[in-house]
């Protein structure tokens, strides 16, 4: 095995995922729908006095934005557990966490992307300021990759189980937390002329630890779940 087909490998598995991803797009509109629902919904259940939603939009546009993350993680590797495909790719002669790699990314870019291009327009309804609306699509750039890194350990320990959202939500969600908070701190620093360099350098570090581990762990953790 070479480099060569190792690229060839990766990329065609990434196509598929996305063609697929095309095929089902009714299930792919579902966590964007989700997440404009949530922060759409918000000021009907609280209150639309305009100081009150800008103080809350980061935070409330993290959260709509983490939830939508976990509502999609079923469709990571679920449906090629049900077709043997996962099966194929744990004999294939290419490293299992290059291809875990792939279909990582195949996921963000049909979820966490959208959000990223969504998320303006949900921060202007919710009145928050231009200097925040870039440090948010900022923190979404970097934080996004993140949550469907680690929540691919989670899918794949879970993978086998038919209930296994509720395991899920409880293996990943408290590594999500760092995330949310660390991001929507952020963007209210930058709301009140602080420095945001530290929030950054943290998710930033965070994002290379994760490419760099998250595929090794869950690699591991598909082996288990199909042994």
């Amino acid at each position: 095995m070479n480099d060569v087909s190792l690229s060839k490998a990766f990329w065609a598995l990434l196509k598929r995922d996305l063609r697929l991803a095309y095929r089902h797009r009714n299930e792919l509109f579902n966590p964007l729908f989700f997440f404009m629902l949530v922060v759409m919904l918000f000021p009907l259940g609280t209150s639309p006095d305009k100081p009150l939603l800008m103080t809350m939009a980061p935070g409330v546009i993290w959260v709509a934005a983490l939830l939508a993350s976990m509502l999609s993680l079923d469709s990571l590797f679920r449906a090629d557990y049900e077709d043997g495909t996962l099966e194929q790719m744990l004999i294939s002669p290419h490293p299992l966490s290059v291809l875990v790699l792939a279909k990582i990314l195949a996921h963000w870019l049909v979820t966490g992307f959208p959000m990223i291009l969504l998320a303006p327009l949900l921060a202007i309804f919710m009145y928050l300021p231009d200097e925040g609306i870039g440090i948010l699509m900022l923190t979404l750039a970097i934080g996004t990759p993140v949550l469907s890194l680690i929540g691919a350990i989670g899918m794949g320990l879970t993978v086998g189980l038919r209930r296994g959202g509720m395991l899920l939500s409880l293996l990943v969600l408290p590594l999500y937390i760092p995330i949310l908070i660390f991001s929507a701190n952020a963007v209210d620093a930058s709301l009140a002329d602080m420095a945001v360099t530290g929030q950054i350098y943290f998710l930033s570090a965070v994002l290379v630890l994760s490419i760099t581990l998250a595929p090794l762990a869950t690699a591991a953790a598909l082996r288990i779940s199909l042994e």
